[in-house]
């Protein structure tokens, strides 16, 4: 049973240097690199949670938040490490959301929220390594796990009646972690990998790496990739040569910028992304749509990172206290149940509740249920591209 006690005296004095203060939170996603497309709404969607908190007024202690952008790069580590130090010792953030790419964001965690003590919720971080990596309790995310990806997209396979892939990933955590993932599931399901190939990100000319998958074969090219570098860059080297005419797409090459960039080619492609047909991901969608910078919060990630972004604030609530070390233990608690469930639009309920001693079970955008070590248990919604948009199959 969860139990949201209002403050006591010694939580006060805990958070007191908190009282009334500026709260920054760091926003540390990839404003360059191969998802760049999808950074500006993951951020605004993380924006708006926090506006939202502040407009209610009903933060404890009279707390304000500010959000801190920071560029992961998606794929730079060492530059990722020195941004995310840069949101702790130089902005003072008490918590981040991100970050975005795995690697990336296991890099930061490692560097540098585990050694300052930072809690960091991700809304897109997939890789399965990320469950047993240590985190001193510091990391959550609000996207599930790969491994559960692998056995979503491998059910999809064998319901089209696909029995033969071949595999190309980006040389990265995620595309790693994807990839293994995939083919296991597959494989078990009784279909056959071809190949499960690397790609670098970056380069000009992928004629190589396609020229080995198209002699490997396969009914289907399944791409664990990056929408904006190397998996793009494969799919329309598949095209042009001929090698592949379908595309099995996983979460990391979801994205407007995909089809637009490549054309009617793409169209009878198909595969996954997380993502809930929960009525707090419509309402959502009606509240991003009337901001006063409206976005798409239907695209990949948003949702996740305004979830993030709330259960920082939650957590930080429950607490009565900004200090990571102390309000982690209370991510959790505000977002699975028992507890008043709670949707986009009702963070200022929440707060109140929280402060009253009432539970809460934090719904969001994505019907937020964490599990294990704090990871998203996870809904997806299958796709099929169709004159260049992602059309909606059906959710598992």
């Amino acid at each position: 049973m969860k139990k949201l006690l209002l403050a006591s005296a010694a939580c006060a004095l805990v958070s007191g240097a908190a009282s009334a203060e500026e709260v920054k939170l760091g926003i540390f996603v990839g404003f360059t690199g191969p998802i760049e497309s999808l950074a500006p709404n993951m951020a605004a969607a993380a924006e708006l949670a926090i506006a939202e908190v502040n407009a209610s007024g009903k933060a404890a202690n009279g707390w304000t938040f500010t959000g801190v952008r920071a560029d992961t790069t998606c794929v730079d580590a060492a530059a990722a490490t020195a941004a995310a130090e840069r949101l702790v010792t130089a902005d003072g953030v008490k918590g981040i959301i991100g970050g975005d790419c795995s690697g990336v964001t296991r890099a930061a965690l490692t560097n540098v929220a585990m050694p300052n003590g930072i809690v960091m919720i991700s809304p897109s971080a997939t890789s399965p390594a990320l469950t047993d990596d240590p985190d001193n309790g510091l990391f959550f995310r609000t996207a599930p796990s790969d491994a559960r990806e692998g056995e979503v997209m491998a059910n999809i396979l064998v319901e089209r009646g696909i029995k033969s892939i071949a595999i190309s990933y980006s040389n990265s955590d995620y595309g790693k972690g994807q990839s293994e993932a995939i083919a296991k599931s597959f494989e078990a399901l009784g279909g056959t990998v071809t190949i499960n190939a690397s790609h670098d990100d970056g380069k000009a000319d992928y004629s190589a790496e396609v020229a080995a998958l198209a002699a490997a074969g396969g009914e289907v090219l399944v791409v664990a990739g990056y929408l904006d570098q190397g998996g793009k860059g494969i799919i329309q080297a598949s095209l042009d040569t001929g090698a592949f005419s379908v595309f099995g797409l996983p979460g990391g090459m979801v994205g407007d910028s995909l089809p637009a960039a490549i054309g009617p080619g793409l169209d009878g492609s198909f595969g996954q992304i997380a993502g809930s047909d929960s009525d707090g991901n419509t309402i959502l969608k009606d509240i991003a749509a009337a901001a006063a910078t409206p976005f798409d919060s239907t695209t990949a990630y948003s949702s996740e990172s305004y979830d993030a972004a709330a259960l920082i604030m939650l957590a930080m609530q429950a607490a009565n206290s900004t200090d990571p070390n102390v309000y982690k233990n209370k991510v959790m608690d505000v977002a699975n149940a028992p507890g008043e469930k709670i949707n986009p639009g009702e963070l200022g309920k929440a707060l109140e509740l929280i402060s009253q001693g009432v539970d809460i079970d934090y719904q969001g955008a994505t019907g937020v249920e964490l599990i294990g070590p704090g990871e998203s248990a996870g809904r997806y919604r299958e796709f099929t591209v169709t004159d260049g948009k992602y059309e909606t199959v059906k959710y598992h």
